[in-house]
């Protein structure tokens, strides 16, 4: 998708990504974009296979360059975690090691925990083919299993960082959870709804609609609380009464105009 605007504040932070034993260019950069898009921006790669600097991944990365112009390398994954203090091991199969395993959802809010406390974190990710060796793994405190499809349990590398990133942003976000697109009108006051529905009822009323009169306080009920259950905005409202009035124009014109 589409959608980065300069112009707004950039919200960084969080976790190290650390990526041991990294086969494609193409790979490093994309994780280079998914975690800018969640604003993590510390990377670590152990013996990349290919090399480093790598101009595959600068092509990959999409806008995310300064991410792989700020990467850090190491010679093996202990020395690329030493200065962490809590370290998270993503893995897609068990293991014969006794750690705890966590969602991303779950994971992502323990690190949210330590990272407010100045804890310095971080989330180790294997090759692509084979992801972590054990003597790897165990330098975490838990491991980090993406809920999936079982019979298809491929993830490329950029994907699970994505994964992680979206949980790790998503954890922090006190958005609610839904937000109206539009910023250019307000919600309906309790007076702008009463003057709809007023509109709309004398309307019926004219047109013949609410009747028998015995049913007419219930049918306007129904009417009134499908219209509330929309939560209308301003303009909504707005809208709706114009379309009462075009309506009612409309009707009136053809009764005029009509044969005699």
């Amino acid at each position: 998708m589409a959608g980065t605007d300069r112009t707004k504040e950039a919200k960084l932070g969080g976790p190290t990504i650390v990526l041991v034993a990294p086969q494609l260019g193409e790979n490093i950069g994309a994780v280079a974009r998914a975690m800018l898009n969640f604003g993590l921006t510390d990377l670590r790669l152990v013996a990349p296979r290919d090399g480093w600097p790598n101009e595959r991944a600068i092509a990959a990365a999409s806008g995310a360059r300064d991410v792989l112009e700020r990467a850090q390398l190491y010679p093996n994954a202990a020395a690329a975690v030493a200065d962490l203090q809590h370290l998270y091991a993503t893995t897609a199969r068990a293991r014969d090691i006794i750690k705890p395993v966590m969602t991303p959802r779950h994971a992502a809010s323990a690190i949210r925990t330590q990272y407010a406390a100045g804890k310095k974190i971080g989330i180790l990710f294997g090759p692509e083919r084979t992801g972590l060796e054990n003597e790897d793994a165990v330098l975490a405190e838990a491991f980090v299993t993406v809920p999936i499809n079982p019979a298809f349990a491929s993830l490329n590398i950029a994907q699970a960082v994505l994964l992680v990133g979206y949980e790790w942003f998503l954890a922090g976000d006190t958005r609610p959870a839904v937000v109206l697109e539009s910023e250019r009108t307000e919600p309906a006051t309790q007076t702008d709804l009463g003057h709809l529905f007023r509109h709309l009822e004398d309307e019926l009323d004219a047109a013949g609609f609410l009747k028998p009169p015995e049913k007419r306080a219930s049918m306007v009920q129904n009417l009134r609380a499908i219209l509330t259950r929309a939560n209308l905005m301003e303009q909504e409202v707005r809208t709706l009464r114009g379309v009462i009035k075009a309506l009612v124009v409309g009707r009136r014109g053809r009764v005029k105009t009509g044969p005699a």
